[in-house]
């Protein structure tokens, strides 16, 4: 019920994720039962309706959620999934309340200092980079950001199957003694975890070179660049409409090239990758963009499965869990 278009989007999304994953997935809707089931064919039968009546909004504070606001379809769904009939929760609602919801209620997977958010970008290569944080944590310690490169390398290797995906440290140049104090103590710590194929810094060029697989930050960072690629999308298809207003010939230039462009900018459309796992928490929570289509979550649904069906919680905590060298002064 929380995201910009709920919940027609969210029905429609549920509906075309049971077309494309059949009987692998049953799907629960949460949410105010007198919007939802008029939006649900007489035919759903893999769709249940949980009642709740109260929705958060994006202007709710997360620490409110647990004391009053228990009969939100939020709180609500993340009950079931904690209490075991769920096996991960979905939403398009308020980050902050998810985030800070879920690890309050759910508590955090043995070993992790601090959940994350990780968002795939798209690379000049074939698979994509990943980013993490990328606004969980506006304030990341040091050995909040080595746990982040531990669970990111965990995630890349089970989702993209890659055997030792290389990781990254986002800072202003690849020398290690650049950035600031905290950049410099987390450099420290990726280099002492022998299980990480950490090959140091890296810049902010490199998250669309794909060099490099896994890419560690600040969560302020993070968000800034996870903004500012969402919005290029929009500039270029802003510009190529202008493109193509200024003349008959230029109308059938970009007509001509539509089916190219749109292949080209298709790993660009954050509906493509639906949303992004946090992960660190002891559930699967996957979180999706405000204004999701129905395609985008659809594609959400199918990357919780995925997160599911691949046991990446347990294999972080078995990751963290390994033993790790000493550090040295």
């Amino acid at each position: 019920m929380g995201g910009d278009h709920a919940p027609n989007n969210e029905v429609s999304g549920a509906l075309l994720a049971l077309q494309q994953l059949g009987a692998q997935v049953d799907i629960t809707l949460v949410g105010r039962s007198g919007e939802i089931a008029p939006l649900l064919p007489a035919t759903s039968a893999s769709i249940r309706v949980v009642h709740a009546e109260d929705v958060i909004g994006m202007g709710d504070e997360a620490s409110s959620i647990l004391k009053t606001r228990q009969q939100s379809s939020l709180y609500i769904g993340l009950a079931l999934m904690r209490d075991g009939h769920a096996d991960a929760f979905v939403s398009g609602g308020n980050t902050g309340a998810v985030m800070a919801s879920a690890t309050m209620m759910c508590g955090r997977i043995k070993g992790v200092s601090r959940p994350t958010i990780g968002s795939f970008f798209p690379t000049k290569n074939v698979r994509p980079s990943l980013v993490l944080d990328v606004g969980a944590n506006v304030e990341s310690k040091p050995r909040f950001m080595a746990d982040y490169a531990v669970m990111g390398s965990v995630y890349y290797k089970l989702i993209m199957g890659v055997d030792r995906p290389t990781v990254g440290l986002l800072n202003v140049g690849e020398e290690e003694e650049k950035g600031t104090e905290a950049t410099r103590e987390t450099y420290a710590l990726l280099k002492m975890k022998s299980d990480l194929n950490f090959v140091g810094n890296v810049e902010g060029r490199d998250i669309l070179s794909g060099g490099v697989d896994v890419i560690v930050c600040d969560g302020f960072e993070g968000n800034i660049v996870l903004k500012f690629a969402e919005s290029v999308l929009v500039f270029l298809k802003a510009r190529f409409r202008a493109f193509a207003e200024r003349g008959p010939l230029q109308k059938l230039t970009m007509a001509a090239f539509r089916p190219i462009l749109k292949t080209v900018l298709r790993d660009m459309d954050y509906q493509e990758y639906g949303g992004v796992p946090l992960l660190g928490i002891n559930g699967v929570v996957i979180i999706g963009h405000g204004s999701s289509s129905p395609k985008a979550i659809a594609n959400m649904i199918r990357r919780a499965v995925d997160v599911v069906r691949l046991d990446v919680n347990g294999h972080i905590q078995r990751a963290l869990a390994a033993p790790q060298p000493p550090e040295t002064t």
